[in-house]
């Protein structure tokens, strides 16, 4: 088991270490988390690399990766736990052939069968009640993907879990973590989290990355692609942003569209190639009509002007 990061310098030496390019904000909240052993929310746009934290923690710490990924409709027997209802008939269909189970024998073995069947190895255990076992010794790092897709009533029962750790079950009475997970909960904000669960957690904005630590995030993440190749790539989709879109290209859009024009074998950007791949960039048909052509030759040829002069 790896230890915990000492310092705000070794936690981005850590997400370094699985190509992790943070910015020392991001770092420093991580690392608060960590110490504090608070639950760190992450809130932005999609695709700049929310989720990624949650796995670079468990991997470069070596920890189990418990995802719930999160909708709308989400309820407790899909994320906490529910009851195998068909092995507990099962069991009391045993119970009743055997003769264990009738008039004669009583509330006494009726009460006793009805503890057997909701018992725990009946139990079966969704991602927030997997979050509470500690397995080598190592609490396990607790992904709550995309927050706000669920509903506020999902919200209120997540009180109990990121207060105290611990979850409530009727016929069992309350299950409570030895050691408290890492908890990474996400949110593209296309609603607002209730201000209960926001004070529960340190709290960190993650936002696009300037064109500097996308060239970094580049290097480490399509080490393949020709290096001016990626510097127009990046300024490229720093001027995109810039742009009234309806969906912005986040940071894995950048990576798969360097990987796009790799798999071309392009050493740089050219006004057809662009226009061919913007679906590799951009995800709805009106941003794409917007940029394609006359826009994107525009673009392209600002690019080249900074490149060159770079």
């Amino acid at each position: 088991m790896v230890k915990l990061p000492k310092s705000i310098d070794d936690t981005a030496a850590l997400l370094a270490r699985a190509d992790y390019v943070a910015e020392r904000s991001l770092a420093t909240a991580l690392f608060l988390a960590l110490k504090m052993e608070r639950p760190l929310f992450l809130e932005g746009e999609a695709g700049v690399g929310k989720t990624e934290i949650a796995k670079v923690l468990a991997s470069t710490l070596e920890r189990r990766l418990v995802r719930l990924q999160c909708y709308e409709g989400l309820d407790i027997s899909s994320a906490v736990y529910e009851w195998n209802y068909p092995r507990q008939m099962i069991e009391i269909r045993l119970a009743e052939a055997s003769g264990k189970v009738h008039e004669a024998s009583g509330q006494a073995a009726r009460k006793k069968l009805s503890q057997d069947i909701f018992s725990e190895q009946f139990l079966i255990k969704r991602p927030l009640l997997q979050a509470l076992e500690t397995s080598g010794g190592a609490a396990p790092v607790l992904l709550i993907d995309e927050l706000d897709r669920t509903d506020e009533p999902f919200e209120a029962y997540l009180l109990e879990v990121l207060s105290d750790f611990q979850v409530s079950i009727p016929e069992l009475g309350t299950i409570k973590a030895d050691k408290p997970p890492i908890v990474i909960i996400t949110s593209n904000r296309t609603r607002e989290i209730h201000d209960a669960v926001k004070r529960r957690c340190l709290y960190h904005w993650v936002d696009y990355p300037d064109a500097m630590r996308e060239l970094n995030i580049l290097r480490r993440k399509a080490p393949g692609a020709a290096e001016r190749l990626s510097q127009e790539i990046v300024a490229f989709v720093q001027r995109l942003r810039k742009m009234d879109l309806f969906k912005l290209p986040g940071v894995a859009e950048t990576i798969d569209w360097t990987k796009a024009l790799m798999a071309l074998d392009k050493l740089t950007l050219d006004p057809d190639t662009v226009n061919d791949t913007l679906g590799a960039l951009l995800k709805y048909q009106d941003d794409i009509s917007r940029v394609r052509g006359s826009e994107a030759a525009r673009l392209l040829a600002e690019v080249r002007a900074d490149v060159a002069t770079a």
